[in-house]
This record gives C-alpha cells, sequence and structure tokens, in this order.
C-alpha cells in the first residue's frame, strides 16, 4: 500500500519531471523527493523515471501509474473539500454567472442571488457576466462555481429548470419571412443558420443549429457567431437565421431584427448549472435559492 507521501512525491515529479521543483513545490528537500522516489520504484519493482545528468522523464510503467493515480488524488481532494464545507456550513465566496446569449438568465442570477444573500449572509456573492465562448472553461477552472443558462448544457450538473419559453426564429427585419405570423421548423431547410462556436456542446448545437429539420431536409449552415452579439450581427445583415427564445424579443430589442414565432418546436428552459465535482454545500444552498425565488406552476 502505498503512503499519502509517496504519492505526492511521485505525481509531483510526474508532473515537473525534475527533482529540484519537485521538492520546492513540496517543500521537502530534493534528497528526500529522490529517496521517497526510489523506496516506491523498489516496492512497485520496475523504474518510473528514466533519469539523465540532462532531464526525467516517465517510463511506461511510471506514465500508466500517474494516469490511475492522478483522479483517485482528485477525487479526495474534492471529497476532503466537499466534507469542510459541509462542517463549516455555507460560508466563503460563490461566484455566480449568466449567460449574456440567455435572454433573462441575468434577471434569473439577480433574484437568486438576493434570496440566497438574505439566507447566507455570511457567504460573499460575486456576479459575472459570462460570454459562449468560455462558459464551460469558466466552471471547469473555477472562475465560476453556478451559472445561469439555457438547456442543454451536457457534461454538467443542472436543474432544476427556472422557466420556459417559446421559440422564436431571429430574421434580418426585410427578410421574406419576417413578416410571417409563424413559421414551422421546415423553414430551416431554406435559409442558412448562423453556427455557433466550435467550443460549444454538441447537444446544444444540435437544439439550436440543427444539421437537419423534423422532417429530414438538410439545414445549410451559416457563418460562426463567436457571441451573441456577433449571431445576431449576422442575422441583421441577412447571412443567416438563429432560433431564439421569445424573451429575446424584450432583452434584445433591434429594429434591424424581427423575432418569427416557431408554432412546432419544443419551449427552451433556462437554470443553473455546475461543475458536478464542485458540488459543494454553497452550491446546494445556492441552487435550492434559485429554486425558491423563481417558483414554477
Amino acid at each position: 500500500m502505498l503512503e499519502r507521501h509517496e504519492i505526492e512525491a511521485f505525481l509531483a515529479v510526474a508532473a515537473e519531471l525534475h527533482f529540484g521543483r519537485a521538492a520546492a513545490r513540496l517543500r521537502v528537500t530534493t534528497g528526500r523527493v529522490s529517496q521517497t522516489i526510489k523506496r516506491l520504484e523498489r516496492q512497485i519493482g520496475a523504474p518510473l523515471f528514466d533519469r539523465t545528468s540532462r532531464r526525467v522523464a516517465l517510463t511506461p510503467i511510471g506514465r500508466q501509474l500517474a494516469a490511475d493515480l492522478g483522479p483517485l488524488v482528485s477525487g479526495m481532494e474534492d471529497a476532503v473539500r466537499r466534507a469542510v464545507d459541509a462542517g463549516r456550513g455555507v460560508t466563503g465566496t460563490l461566484r455566480v454567472g449568466f449567460l449574456g446569449a440567455g435572454a433573462g438568465t441575468g434577471q434569473l442570477a439577480l433574484r437568486s442571488v438576493a434570496l440566497f444573500t438574505a439566507r447566507y449572509p455570511e457567504c460573499e456573492v460575486r456576479v459575472h457576466e459570462a460570454q459562449l465562448l468560455d462558459t464551460r472553461a469558466s466552471l471547469r477552472d473555477g472562475r465560476l462555481d453556478v451559472l445561469f443558462a439555457s438547456y442543454p448544457f451536457d457534461g454538467m450538473a443542472s436543474g432544476p429548470a427556472l422557466t420556459s419559453e417559446a421559440r422564436t426564429l431571429a430574421v434580418a427585419a426585410d427578410h421574406p419571412l419576417a413578416r410571417a405570423r409563424s413559421v414551422s421548423l421546415e423553414v430551416l431547410a431554406d435559409h442558412p443558420v448562423v453556427q455557433l462556436p466550435a467550443v460549444t456542446s454538441d447537444a446544444f448545437k444540435r437544439d439550436r443549429t440543427p444539421d437537419r429539420t423534423p422532417s429530414g431536409r438538410p439545414v445549410p449552415r451559416g457563418p460562426v457567431g463567436a457571441t451573441f452579439t456577433e449571431i445576431l450581427n449576422h442575422v441583421a445583415m441577412r447571412r443567416g437565421v438563429y432560433i431564439v427564445g421569445e424573451h429575446t424579443r424584450t432583452y434584445y430589442p433591434r429594429p434591424d431584427i424581427a423575432y418569427v414565432p416557431i408554432r412546432d418546436a419544443p419551449p427552451i428552459e433556462c437554470g443553473p448549472v455546475w461543475l458536478e465535482t464542485n458540488t459543494t454545500a454553497r452550491v446546494r444552498a445556492f441552487v435550492q435559492a434559485a429554486a425558491d425565488a423563481h417558483p414554477r406552476p
């Protein structure tokens, strides 16, 4: 059975590929790290590192061991952090984001924060606007703990859905569809659809920018918009159309864009999303406050 300090020393050297830097990272001497690795190699019965005077490299066995141990150690640290959070109660700092492209998500965030702060005044809440390009990355690297966004947001914990709105098709004000009372999803086969950034999840792309209509007709691809404003600009210039929620008409009114109801599409739902491994006491309490602040029939 490996000791904790042996695992820490091994992973530090595996990450740094340098005994001196690994020792500095662990705040111990280089000699102690070297001795620990040698003892670990004797226990395993094979070298874990190839050492020369110029470089340190993982052996195949060492590379596999690092790949196996890394997630286990990370999971243990997450478990301890969640236990500490639960023991301390809802304190510290919570970072909440809302997706600027989601009409009304800012209001969802503010109402939720107001109730959460009233319940847990010792927890500081910081609110940030997120953009399409970095929503997923900001949750993974800890810049955000919770994000209000439109579903589907696959790969993350989510729910409950707090709002539901009908879908509309954003078209240029002088587009042939602009004066229609409503349209079917089948019209997407006749007009290019503005595309989302490459970092957007596949599930969200399938939902907002489908490859085919419900009957199977191919949908032409329009230009990519890196931000929601860019998407609307492409629409206004008649480079394509785009599916949005009906509240976009209120939050993004533009004289050069018309919003036409889609009569045969399911509603768009919005709510909180967060990284599953970051389900702390703070996050759980905030999601509950969000649900309480937006009761649905």
